[in-house]
């Protein structure tokens, strides 16, 4: 059972202040509540405070690293939890290909199964948000990507293969399975 203790608490308003400016995507949605959603799926399958932490803090040193330092990070959470954040931090390069590519060959053959975990959380909430978009807007969705659609789907089944080959069935990537399936579904009506 999740305790709402004062580390976990501290953390949560630690993850709204640093991302406060933030949105989603095109959607005006502010962007902590992805990163409560991703602690929130997290919950369901592990009570590590430390990766619920990391979940958390997931985006801080890729998308505000001047907010919200890595010292800063390790000072306040600890070691391990700047370890799960670092593990999740994409590489800075022009090519969103070049970044899924790393991003994908990292989480299968040197991320934690901690970290792995994580991603599994925040790819399957980014996807229920896509496919919730796709329901509420339709095909221009697509607009908000570097990517396109094919590669959106690209995306979602290997994090999924990778989870579900480093982790095992859980009950997250069985539902970022269903996830992907549905937005093959609904791939096809769009063809």
């Amino acid at each position: 059972m999740l305790i709402l203790n004062k580390r976990l608490r501290f953390a949560i308003n630690t993850a709204a202040t640093a991302h406060r400016d933030h949105s989603r995507k095109g959607s005006g949605i502010p962007y902590v509540s992805h990163l409560y959603s991703v602690m929130f799926l997290l919950s369901q399958v592990t009570d590590d405070e430390d990766v619920l932490i990391a979940g958390l803090l997931h985006d801080t040193l890729e998308d505000v690293p001047e907010r919200y330092s890595a010292a800063q990070l390790e000072k306040d959470f600890g070691p391990r939890v700047l370890a799960l954040v670092e593990d999740l931090t994409k590489i800075e390069h022009p090519s969103w290909q070049v970044r899924a590519d790393a991003y994908i060959e990292h989480l299968e053959f040197h991320a934690s199964k901690e970290a792995v975990l994580i991603s599994t959380a925040d790819k399957l909430h980014n996807l229920m948000s896509i496919l919730d978009d796709l329901d509420e807007i339709g095909e221009s969705l697509w607009e908000r990507f570097n990517s396109g659609k094919e590669n959106q789907l690209w995306w979602y089944t290997e994090i999924l293969r990778v989870s579900i080959k480093r982790l095992g069935e859980n009950g997250l990537n069985e539902q970022l399975r269903g996830g992907v399936e549905k937005l093959i579904g609904k791939l096809k009506e769009s063809a």
